[in-house]
């Protein structure tokens, strides 16, 4: 496969999965692009690392590293934090549209896309002389009707994405297809959630690593609870759904239910996950999202305010929150008093427990009158910039 790619290396050792990656038959490395939230790159980075992806390095927007194909399969299964699992196939000059068309024409996309499937293409152009997306689409569409044969559908579950950056047009397959954060297990989301990835990258920032318990005293439909019992349990988050690569002609149906069955057996944390929120709905949202995520056992959920959680009995561990903030539900100065509340509460009753708070306003976060150390710069989430504001052992 032409494109970006780097020099061979060998497969890295991915513990259990080892022996079948190893006997696995792929094509030359290519580039790999992890989709991270901004802000969020190098905690991402640092995951993929800890999981066997040596040369991952953060950079804008994401994360890249080395691999084939079963990296590609591995990355989605495994990786938390990740958005979507990009494979960079092909990346060329491109100063005018009869030049991308021309060259569109030379990527072998048999290599990677299936002549009876069909594929859709999406395109972003910035600093360079071809500035219309929609028609730098259209040619690479074009392209690979007529040079490949591969059908056109607007809403086809293979995304081929075209990216022109200076004049370099980089093509890449998504090989993830919906979203990463759909972990295959909610169904049930209150308002203003916060996605599975973002939380998981949130929960890595706060120094988690699944061997303490969690708490969220505003769980709202559980996703923190939910996303650290899994990384206690060692659950694979996306062990419940399919992805779009199964639908390229890389896939190999063997190798990679070989893969699926040779996870690791789940562990039984010696501590439990806790939830509370002050609306009934909530809780019974999160109970139920838990169930289907395999952790029902793991996790407890009560109606609580903020002024009445406790802490559990057992181990110190981290309290994290996602408390509403002025910008998304509710008014600052009326939000004020909750985070006063939630710190009164914190700082009396949590001794040993690390804090993390996210939110958009420094204001509120001060209010909780917690010791923040300094924070990590702020986070794209829902259109506003949240940041982390955490302490050590209260």
């Amino acid at each position: 496969m032409k494109g970006p790619v780097r020099p061979e290396k060998k497969h890295v050792d991915a513990g259990a999965f080892s022996g079948y990656l190893a006997g696995m038959v792929t094509a030359s490395p290519f580039e790999i692009f992890l989709v991270a939230p901004p802000g969020l790159e190098a905690v991402l980075a640092a995951e993929a690392r800890e999981k066997g992806f040596g040369d991952a390095q953060a950079v804008e927007g994401g994360v890249t590293l080395n691999g084939g194909w079963a990296e590609v399969w591995r990355a989605n299964l495994e990786l938390r934090g990740a958005g979507r699992v990009l494979a960079r196939v092909a990346g060329f000059r491109a100063m005018h549209l009869a030049q991308l068309d021309k060259r569109s024409r030379t990527v072998p996309w048999g290599d990677v896309l299936r002549p009876d499937v069909p594929v859709r293409v999406e395109a972003s152009c910035r600093r360079s002389r071809i500035y219309h997306a929609g028609a730098a689409a259209q040619r690479v569409e074009t392209a690979i009707r007529e040079a490949f044969g591969a059908p056109i559908a607007e809403d086809a579950a293979v995304s081929v994405r075209v990216r022109i950056e200076d004049d370099f047009c980089t093509v890449s397959v998504d090989t993830s297809g919906e979203m990463l954060h759909k972990r295959g297990h909610k169904e049930a989301v209150n308002r203003a959630p916060m996605r599975e990835t973002m939380a998981a990258l949130f929960l890595r920032q706060c120094g988690y690593d699944g061997s303490e318990p969690v708490l969220d005293p505003m769980c709202g439909s559980g996703t923190f609870v939910i996303e650290a019992a899994e990384m206690a349990a060692g659950l694979l988050p996306g062990r419940s759904r399919s992805f779009a690569f199964e639908q390229l002609a890389s896939f190999d149906r063997a190798a990679w239910d070989g893969l699926r069955a040779n996870q690791p057996a789940p562990r039984k944390p010696a501590f439990a996950f806790f939830g509370s929120d002050r609306d009934a709905g909530a809780i019974e949202m999160s109970r139920a999202n838990a169930e289907r995520a395999g952790v029902g056992e793991l996790t407890r959920f009560s109606q609580s305010t903020v002024s009445d959680v406790q802490a559990p009995e057992g181990p110190p561990g981290l309290v994290i929150v996602n408390p509403p903030y002025g910008g998304r539900i509710g008014n600052k100065k009326k939000l004020a008093p909750l985070y006063q509340a939630l710190g009164r509460t914190l700082l009396t009753r949590f001794a040993g427990w690390r804090v993390g708070i996210i939110t958009t306003d420094a204001g509120l976060a001060k209010a909780t009158g917690l010791p923040f150390r300094p924070s990590p710069p702020p986070v794209l989430h829902g259109g506003l910039r949240v940041t982390l504001f955490a302490t050590d052992p209260l």
